[in-house]
């Protein structure tokens, strides 16, 4: 009994019982890593919902396409027994060319710690519509009091004006409105000489929509030629939709200038009711993108996690194994915890902070704090130096890791194959079996 005893407490005292203690701990600190993942998403959703509060009291993103020209008629038919039916349509005919001039004047607006970026916009659209008798039945009888423009606006909140649409210089007012078809809700133009579109080979028609919107502005290429040309007062825009534009970028605004065809987009010349269910997938605009996602740069390096553990725990367990010195599995779980407690801090501070101020003090706590523990343990200015400089690169290279977001995968890579290749060089003369006590044991064995 006595010897199954001591048996036990030498097993225990072993390596190889060591480095199973460990790897257990690491594999059970992925539990709290996953904790941050879920606060990390938690802190998200909640800056997303706040966002979304503070948009909803200004106006959304907002989606412009139009104008379109829709023209209601009517066909009458007889059947054998001299039954008139009356069939009425609405016609909608694109424009020949739109041309559009935009100026973008973002704005942050906080809300606590939440950040949500807002703009106002100035948009000069112009172009004109060909003749649409042509292309009407020939039975056609056209309701000329309610020829009317629609334009499509997704939030009507955001319309700052009393916008007035001239066509053929004959002013219309604007008044909103919309129904459930391919445009949507909207501004809606009555016009006061539609009989004047028959006269005329091209009729003209101007505008000028000053529109509020939150994070993106896009536009629908309605026009059998579309012209978008915008300017604005953002550094780092993201050009979104279906089509990329020609642009500059300076340090403080952007130049971008789209030329869609009609051959470039699946959108009819002209189509009757609701031939046409949907116009909005071929839209293109710009992003009001924010630089600084601190919640996704979290997330990223909270990936990162279990790296750190292992990578620390294998320095200490050098530093057990080359000095004999013990480091008791609670010495280990508390450094397991504060390299924990790193992410935490991170995420919390940079709610408040620059992410970039926000990692060093972040960074430079959780090191000082296990240095200084470390030092406790080791009583080795050499070993805490180590400690201190391996703990350094290692969050110096997470960061690096995190700005570098186009090459990462192939830092990391590179990253892990050096760190891998420098612990089997210190590990090479190690004795394993000697730190076992299996040399003892077999040298105890032939003396007997």
């Amino acid at each position: 009994m006595e010897n199954n005893i001591q048996k036990v407490e030498k097993l225990s005292q072993t390596t190889t019982w060591k480095g199973v203690i460990v790897g257990i701990m690491t594999i059970l600190l992925l539990i709290p890593g996953a904790m941050i993942e879920n606060l990390i998403t938690e802190r998200q959703q909640r800056s997303n919902e706040t966002i979304q509060k503070i948009n909803e009291k200004w106006s959304n993103a907002q989606t412009i396409s139009g104008p379109l020209l829709i023209i209601p008629y009517q066909i009458k038919s007889t059947d054998s027994k001299n039954n008139v039916t009356v069939k009425k349509f609405n016609f909608f005919l694109t424009p020949e060319v739109l041309k559009i001039n935009a100026k973008l004047t973002p704005e942050e607006r906080h809300y606590g710690i939440y950040k949500s970026i807002l703009y106002k916009s100035k948009l000069e659209m112009s172009g004109n519509f060909k003749n649409p008798m042509p292309l009407l039945p020939t039975n056609a009888e056209v309701n000329w009091n309610d020829v009317h423009v629609r334009i499509g606006i997704s939030d009507l909140r955001g319309i700052s004006n009393n916008m007035m649409l001239n066509v053929n210089d004959v002013p219309t007012t604007a008044e909103a409105g919309g129904s459930n078809d391919a445009i949507g809700q909207g501004l809606i133009m009555h016009l006061k000489n539609p009989e004047s579109l028959i006269n005329a080979q091209m009729a003209t028609f101007n505008c000028v929509l000053m529109l509020n919107g939150s994070s993106n502005i896009n536009f629908v290429p309605i026009g059998k030629t579309t012209q978008v040309e915008m300017i604005g007062l953002w550094k780092s825009p993201g050009f979104i939709g279906s089509f990329t534009p020609e642009y500059s970028l300076s340090n403080t605004s952007f130049n971008a200038k789209w030329s869609v065809l009609h051959f470039n987009r699946n959108i009819p010349e002209s189509w009757t009711d609701n031939e046409v269910k949907s116009i909005s997938e071929t839209s293109f605009g710009v992003n009001l993108v924010d630089t600084v996602d601190h919640y996704q740069q979290n997330m990223r390096s909270a990936k990162y996690s279990i790296l750190f553990i292992a990578l620390t725990f294998v320095v200490f367990f050098f530093v057990e194994i080359i000095t004999r010195k013990p480091i008791h599995p609670i010495q280990y779980l508390l450094v397991g915890i504060a390299l924990i407690l790193f992410y935490s801090l991170l995420l919390s501070i940079s709610e408040q902070l620059n992410f970039a101020i926000a990692y060093v003090i972040a960074s430079l706590s959780t090191i000082t704090l296990i240095v200084t523990y470390s030092h406790s343990i080791f009583k080795n200015k050499v070993q805490t130096a180590i400690m201190a400089s391996i703990l350094s690169l290692l969050y110096i290279f997470l960061y690096v890791v995190l700005q570098l977001e186009d090459v990462a995968l192939l830092i990391g890579s590179i990253g892990l194959f050096v760190i891998l290749a420098i612990i089997m060089f210190v590990s090479r003369k190690i004795s394993w079996y000697k730190s076992d006590g299996f040399e003892q044991s077999k040298s105890d064995l032939l003396n007997q």
